[in-house]
């Protein structure tokens, strides 16, 4: 067992857990924040998106002990007061959610990519959510949502 303290959603953790623990049991089992998916556990489908320390990782490939220290958001942390984050509005305004289970790193990719670059063109957004596989709505709805939560989130 090692012990880690990580802040998640903006609420601190102190937990021991088992060395060999990912980042996303972490998350699933040790905190109950069922909202990361895995897909793959291989890094290749995003599904298990989360931003640390103001990056994209996927948490099937990052060790539990690994986050220690760091600052992780989920897609339960974008919801405040009882409002969608913009991202989040955006996706469900364009119709670029369906099954749901791709798009809470979908959406993570693209609140990542926006808060690095509030503008970015077509090819930057296609660059950002690219390591993020959807296989219901195509692409095109994620490329029209990230334009609209560029003006919510502008608005802001």
């Amino acid at each position: 067992m090692v012990d880690i303290s990580l802040t998640v959603n903006d609420r601190l953790y102190e937990i021991s857990i088992d060395e060999n623990m990912r980042l996303i049991d972490v998350l699933r089992d040790e905190l109950g924040l069922i909202g990361t998916k895995e897909g793959c556990g291989e890094g290749e489908c995003g599904a298990c998106t989360v931003i640390m320390d103001g990056e994209i990782v996927n948490s099937c490939l990052v060790m539990g002990f690994q986050a220690n220290g760091s600052n992780i958001v989920t897609i339960e942390g974008l919801k405040k007061d009882g409002k969608l984050h913009p991202v989040q509005r955006a996706y469900i305004e364009a119709g670029a959610v369906q099954c749901g289970f791709c798009i809470p790193g979908m959406v993570l990719a693209t609140k990542a990519l926006l808060d690095k670059n509030p503008n970015p063109s077509d090819e930057e957004i296609r660059e950002g959510i690219s390591g993020n596989l959807c296989r219901c709505t195509g692409y095109n709805k994620m490329l029209v949502a990230t334009k609209k939560a560029m003006v919510y989130m502008k608005g802001e």
